[in-house]
Formats: structure tokens, C-alpha cells, sequence
């Protein structure tokens, strides 16, 4: 049975299809991960410090594409299980460094040549010039977002579409959204 549906957005679902990219990439490397007990946010964590070293949160957070609020949890979890090491910067005791502790260096040493072998696989999969280009091209896209990307204009709020008691307040995103909606509908 075909049905008639009507397409009102004319461009393909772009962050879908970031999605399933990653899904679909992230499917190769997850049994490592699995297999030692990390976990997918763990491991960005990890991987963002071996490569830079020691960083505040907030550069954690960009760096690995964290909400702040999950941050917290996710480095208190992995300074208990001894992976990494928060430290008060001596100058300024409101800033806080993070780094790798000699366990999560450790695991690191343990896990990189897997996941070097499996990026092997998959350039011999698709080719590594393939690799290479997908690379650069979302390094690009990823460049060109900054100021070169305009913003639609967004048209003034309608009273009569919708109540403002069911959507979240503009400030609210994410998390506290959810919650704030939750609590509107009561449960």
C-alpha cells in the first residue's frame, strides 16, 4: 500500500544522516570499548586527554560534545575508578585541570593498537583516500559553520498556535527542557 505523503522539507535530513554515520562507525570500535569496560563518553574523555594533555572541564566539554551537566558525572565516575585526575590550579583554586592518571594512560596503552588496527580495516574497506577526503570534508564543514553559515530570521511567536506553558522558555534546552516539560505534564 503506497501512501501519498507530502515532503514540506525539500533538503534531506543532514544531522540524520551524522547520526547513522556515526552509529554506523561507532559500531566498529564499540566491542574494544566494551571489551575493557569503557564507555563511549568515557573513552572521548580519554582519547581528548591523551592527545592534549591536561584541560579545564569546559574545554572537555567542547572538545568531546558534552553538556556541562553530564560532565560532572562523567569525570567524577572515571576519578573513582582511578582513569583520571582533577586538580585545582594553584594560582586560581576556582579552576580545576584534568588528566589522565597513570590507570587511564595504562588503558590507553592497552586499547590504542586495537583501535589503530580497526581504523586499518576500515580504510581498507573503503579506501584510504576515501578516509582521507571524508576527513577533510568534515573538517571543512566543520570550519565553515562559523560565521559563514546565516540564520533564518524566525517569525514572532503566535498565541493563538500555541500555549507558552507547553514548550520550554528559549533559555531552557537539552536536559532541563525535558525536565521542564515532564513537570508541566506532571509525572
Amino acid at each position: 500500500m503506497e501512501h501519498d505523503v507530502k515532503h514540506r522539507i525539500n533538503y534531506r535530513n543532514l544531522p540524520q544522516l551524522f547520526l547513522k554515520a556515526r552509529e554506523s562507525l561507532m559500531s566498529h570500535f564499540r566491542p574494544i570499548l566494551n571489551h575493557f569496560g569503557v564507555t563511549e563518553q568515557q573513552w572521548r574523555i580519554l582519547r581528548v586527554l591523551d592527545e592534549y594533555g591536561q584541560l579545564e572541564p569546559r574545554e572537555l566539554c567542547e572538545m568531546c560534545q558534552f553538556l556541562s551537566s553530564s560532565m560532572a558525572g562523567v569525570l567524577a565516575r572515571m576519578e573513582e575508578i582511578g582513569l583520571i585526575q582533577r586538580n585545582r590550579v594553584v594560582e586560581d583554586q576556582r579552576r580545576v585541570l584534568v588528566r589522565l592518571a597513570p590507570e587511564g594512560d595504562a588503558l590507553i596503552s592497552k586499547i590504542a593498537p586495537l583501535i589503530d588496527l580497526q581504523y586499518e580495516y576500515i580504510e581498507q574497506a573503503f579506501g584510504k583516500r576515501a578516509i582521507d577526503e571524508l576527513f577533510k570534508a568534515l573538517e571543512g564543514f566543520i570550519a565553515a559553520q562559523g560565521d559563514s553559515v546565516e540564520h533564518v530570521n524566525l517569525p514572532a511567536a503566535d498565541a493563538s498556535d500555541h500555549s507558552s506553558d507547553d514548550f520550554p522558555a528559549p533559555e531552557e534546552s537539552g536536559l532541563a527542557a525535558r525536565a521542564a516539560m515532564r513537570r508541566k505534564a506532571g509525572k
